[in-house]
């Protein structure tokens, strides 16, 4: 009588562990961008509660009564949650939301910038005086020109 053998052999399980190594290898990195993307979404949420309320004055508004920078209603020089460091405007109402607690250099006090545009294919950008009493016809998000987020770091919804 042959005995049948049963089980796997030495290399059989070596090669295995070796495509669980590799796809392990793989995984990691992308898991962990993804989970900064995560955190990015809520420093984007932030930004966004600007928006509304920079919509509502450009709508209702006259270019006499036209806010200064910082002067919109919605900023916050304070962290506003764990992941926001501080939401700053412009005369024109372009929203500048900086990152914190992110755990990374390639965020933490770095920004991102959500801007009004008074055309749909974003070629032209709101003026406080020309543009009151219109809407704002699109939003554009991304990174801030200077001191941006990575654009690898924003949800795609925000890579300008």
């Amino acid at each position: 009588m042959i005995k049948m053998q049963k089980g796997f052999t030495l290399i059989e399980l070596m090669i295995v562990v070796a495509i669980i190594g590799i796809l392990a290898a793989i995984a990691l990195p992308a898991y962990q961008d993804y989970t900064k993307r995560a955190k990015m979404s809520e420093v984007i949420l932030a930004a966004g509660a600007c928006r509304t309320t920079i919509t509502e004055v450009y709508q209702s508004g006259t270019s006499a009564s036209a806010p200064s920078a910082n002067g919109w209603g919605c900023e916050s020089t304070s962290a506003t949650s764990k992941y926001v460091a501080s939401i700053t405007t412009d005369t024109a109402g372009t929203v500048t939301v900086t990152a914190q607690g992110i755990d990374t250099a390639l965020i933490d006090g770095k920004s991102i910038t959500l801007t009004p545009y008074s055309d749909v294919t974003a070629a032209t950008i709101m003026s406080p005086s020309n543009d009151f009493g219109k809407a704002v016809a699109v939003w554009k998000c991304g990174p801030a020109t200077s001191n941006g987020v990575p654009a690898k770091f924003l949800p795609g919804s925000c890579r300008g």
